[in-house]
């Protein structure tokens, strides 16, 4: 069978540097003990990487031409591939215990699919792959830096985020219109937040649906406009100023003032 022709709906960019497929399959060397989930792979460019690391290894892939080309070169992956959409998914039914995610990741999706990983946490010690540079910098961000924001403070308040380098454009085919850039999410220590987790969801994207504001007038859909508890020295930042533990702390200050 010929090669895969790239789909633009679908957000495919096919890696074509071995160095760099090595490097990404590398980012999970430590995790030979528990299966890899591998979202996306395509012709198989990172897969055989993985493969040949000797990881327990299921791939999920939606495009039914990339599956027949999967099936035909990798017997090793024989009902080991899931004709699926990952963000449809059931993971804890697929995987029982702990398990590992990569991928070069549609860039369309990324965020959603790095979402889905919050949601099954206490199931994927570590997830690691390629995506667009500016969504790796945003994730990877700290407190004060422009790019620090909703993206940022979610992954962060769940796993420890490393960004390991930057993917110029044209080893893909066909080339992106942005750089891309290898991340690596290991999880944290944090068990359960001490707030209210989903007021703190609310709390961080009302923030920074106005980064520009100050949390005082940011946060006024939420506790109304002449709530007394704009007093606080904490309403005078804006929010790319908080950490992760000052918006748990937030959250908890502002709870009994949200309206019923």
């Amino acid at each position: 069978m010929n090669n895969v022709k790239p789909k633009k709906s679908l957000g495919q960019h096919f890696l074509r540097d071995m160095d760099i497929a090595r490097s990404i399959a590398d980012t999970i060397s430590g995790y030979k003990d528990i299966p890899v989930l591998e979202i996306g792979p395509g012709m198989g460019v990172l897969t055989q990487f993985l493969i040949e690391a000797g990881h327990d290894l299921t791939v999920v892939e939606l495009d039914r031409e990339s599956v027949t080309y999967l099936e035909e070169h990798f017997p090793q992956l024989k009902g080991r591939i899931i004709g699926e959409d990952f963000l449809k998914l059931k993971l804890d039914q697929l995987f029982p215990g702990q398990f590992c995610v990569i991928g070069n990741y549609p860039y369309n999706i990324s965020s959603q699919i790095f979402f889905k990983v919050i949601d099954y946490r206490d199931h994927i010690p570590c997830c690691s792959g390629m995506i667009q540079k500016e969504v790796a910098e945003r994730m990877a961000a700290s407190p004060g830096n422009k790019t620090y924001g909703i993206l940022s403070v979610l992954m962060q308040a769940w796993y420890d985020i490393e960004y390991l380098f930057t993917v110029p454009e044209h080893v893909f085919n066909p080339p992106p219109k942005v750089k891309s850039a290898v991340i690596k999410m290991t999880r944290n220590t944090t068990q359960k937040l001490d707030c209210d987790e989903t007021l703190f969801k609310r709390v961080v994207k009302t923030s920074f649906n106005q980064r520009r504001k100050t949390l005082r007038n940011s946060l006024k859909p939420l506790v109304g406009k002449e709530s007394e508890i704009f007093g606080d020295e904490i309403f005078n930042k804006r929010p790319e100023q908080l950490s992760v533990a000052q918006f748990v702390e937030l959250t908890n200050r502002i709870e009994k003032y949200i309206p019923e």
